[in-house]
Order: structure tokens, then sequence, then C-alpha cells
């Protein structure tokens, strides 16, 4: 990473937004419980003149600043924490037991405040740029939140971007990628009901852990024999529950599976193939199934145009070096594919680093990489004066 590519005005604000982001990062917060960080971020934001909407999507917080007419730009960074305990040994480690930011999400947010004060105070553009903090990226669906919130209806967007830290990659290199970039997440609940009995006379029973066992065999023809193989698709079996000794056939047992795709049809693939196979293997043994079939994130699918620009002002400004390369799609999941539903825009990604000291994402051993911030600050204020401009 070099520093010569720092905007000025973001260097005299390093050592302030390091001692924010160390500040986030002590007290982290689950999801649709960021209250305390919503508060500092509204704090920042109003002293530095813009228009703050408290909130939104219960704990969300977005800073509108309009500077005459002209478009409209959204960018969005994540608030909320996981239910990790931290194991990094930092100065600055979390002080809430079994919660930490192990995402990189606190960095996300002081690099959007540290783009924000820049923007407020030497910004160049015309038009009106709202700041999105979102709350409850890990899970709870905080984007759907804030849209049925009315988000892009109180805040219209021309486009919206968002950026995240990928350990793995060199610190501060930024990576665009068009089209499908993360996948869907879907999550199946299964109940198999059979008939319970001794296990001494399993011919009198309907042996539901058997019609489970079965199932997972079944599962994995799907991807293999249904699926293109050209295209990306995972079934994943997480829990099998049922029974509590070993000569007791039990009436019932529970599965619960992870659901990926990397296209909406291969979405709806699955989901139908999973529908049928449960439902025939289980009727196959004489038992019944019950699906509950939970839509969680949609795949995230980066818009041709705004990713062609966001790459276009990385380049003029890092130079084509300072881009990843041969960027690839990831199968992890992303609630911003909710925005980018309802609205034109691109989801980016900064390389938090290499090597020994680079931890993946969810780790109890993670922490975002300080040396992050600037670079990731320059770019938002950069792409907001392009697109403003």
């Amino acid at each position: 990473m070099c520093a010569s590519h720092v905007l000025p005005e973001v260097a005299d604000l390093q050592s302030e937004m390091v001692a924010l982001r160390h500040r986030l990062h002590a007290h982290p917060e689950l999801g649709f419980e960021e209250f305390a960080t919503s508060d500092l971020i509204a704090e920042c934001l109003t002293e530095w003149g813009y228009r703050v909407s408290r909130g939104v999507g219960k704990t969300g917080v977005v800073g509108t600043l309009k500077r005459g007419e002209g478009r409209s730009l959204g960018l969005r960074a994540d608030m909320d924490a996981l239910p990790i305990q931290e194991e990094t040994g930092l100065p600055y480690a979390s002080r809430v037991d079994g919660v930490m930011h192990a995402c990189g999400h606190d960095g996300h947010t002081a690099t959007l405040l540290a783009a924000a004060k820049c923007l407020a105070q030497s910004g160049t553009f015309k038009g009106t740029l709202h700041l999105i903090f979102q709350p409850a990226e890990e899970g709870l669906g905080g984007a759907r939140k804030m849209l049925e919130d009315g988000l892009l209806e109180r805040f219209p967007c021309d486009a919206i971007f968002a950026m995240h830290n990928v350990p793995g990659y060199p610190a501060g290199h930024l990576g665009f990628y068009s089209g499908p970039f993360m996948a869907s997440a879907d999550t199946v609940s299964i109940r198999i009901t059979g008939i319970g009995g001794h296990g001494a006379v399993p011919h009198k029973a309907v042996d539901p852990v058997v019609v489970c066992s079965s199932i997972v065999i079944a599962l994995q023809s799907i991807v293999s024999r249904n699926v293109d193989p050209l295209e990306t698709a995972i079934v994943t079996v997480g829990s099998i529950r049922s029974g509590t000794v070993s000569n007791v056939i039990p009436a019932y047992a529970e599965m619960s599976l992870s659901v990926r795709a990397l296209t909406p049809e291969v979405r709806v693939l699955l989901e139908r193939r999973i529908t049928e196979l449960v439902q025939g293997q289980a009727a196959s043994f004489g038992a019944s199934a019950q699906i509950d079939y939970q839509h969680c994130h949609p795949v995230l699918i980066n818009h041709p145009e705004q990713t062609a620009f966001a790459r276009e002002v990385a380049r003029d400004w890092l130079g084509a070096d300072r881009l990843i390369e041969n960027l690839r799609p990831f199968t992890a999941s992303e609630d911003f594919a909710f925005l980018l539903e309802r609205c034109p825009g691109s989801y980016l990604v900064i390389g938090n680093g290499q090597g020994d000291g680079s931890c993946l994402l969810h780790n109890p051993g993670y922490d975002f990489n300080d040396a992050c911030l600037a670079i990731g600050a320059s770019y938002w204020v950069k792409l907001a004066e392009r697109f403003l401009g």
C-alpha cells in the first residue's frame, strides 16, 4: 500500500480515525443492538453538518449532505459485531464478553466516517450524498429492515456502493467484480416424523434417523447431477438431531441445511429439488416430512455500469497495479444484495493484508487492518466527488 495515494485531508485524520476504530472495536454490539455505536455515528455526523436520521431499520443511521441540485449517491457501511469471544490480546480488544468485531465492521464504519468528515469539510461535489450506516448485517436482515422503513423512498439514490475488507489480499488493494459476486443463502429446517419404538423390535417402527441418513446421501446428487457443472451450488447438512438413548427409536428427527447459489436460477432449482427429494425419501420409508424453507439472502449481483465506474475511479487514482486481479465470486452471502435489487450499484472489496498476520473473517483472532483506513476513506472521497462532479 502506498501512502502517496492517501489524500492529504484524509492523512490528517489518520490518528483520529484509528482511535475511533479502536473505540468501536472495544465496545462491539450485536445486530439491532448497536445503540452506542449509532449514538457515536450520529454525534459525529451532526457535528460535521450532516442532516441525521435515526432509527432507520431500528438502529440504522443515515447522514445526508446536500449541495445544490444534482445526482444522489449512497455509500453504506455495516455496524454490527458477532457473538464470538475475542482472542487477539490487543489493548483495544472487546470489553464485552462473547461479542467481538470479527468481520471488520468497526473498520468499515470508521472508514466511512473519515470520508464523511473530509467530504463535509473540503469535498467538492454537487448533489446529494447519503451515508448509510446499516445495522444487523450478520444474518439478521438489517438491509431488508432499512428498506421496509422506506430507506430508498426517503433517501433516493441514483447509485449505491459498499466496501468490505477481505484478508488474504494485499492491504489497501481494491477489487471489483461485475455480475453475480456473492451467493444467496437459504436455511432449510426439516422435520421427519416416523413411528417410535423399541430398539429391539425395529420392524414395528419407522426410524426417522434412517430416513435422515438416506436424505443426507441423496442430497449429494443435487449438486452433482441436477446443477450444471459450470454453475456454483452448495448444499450443506449442518445438523441432525434425534433421540436421547441407544435402545429407543425416536418418533421424529430434525435436520438443518444451508443452501447457496450464485445465480437466481440455480437458487430456484435447488429449492425445487431439495423439496422433491426430501418428500420422496421420507415417503419411501413410510415417514412424512415437514419442510420450512427460509429465503435469507438473495444473490448479490453487481451492476455492470456502476461496477465499471467504481473500477475506473480506483484505476485512475491508484493505478492498475493496486487493483486485485482475477477476483472471483465468493460463496459467502451479504445482505447488501437486497439494496442492489432495488438500486443500481456495486459491492467492492479492499484487501486486509497477507501473510501470518492475516486472519480469516469470523475468527476469534481477527482484527481489521488500520493501514486500510486511509486508502478506503480516500477512495470514498474520490468516488463521491467523481459521481457527484
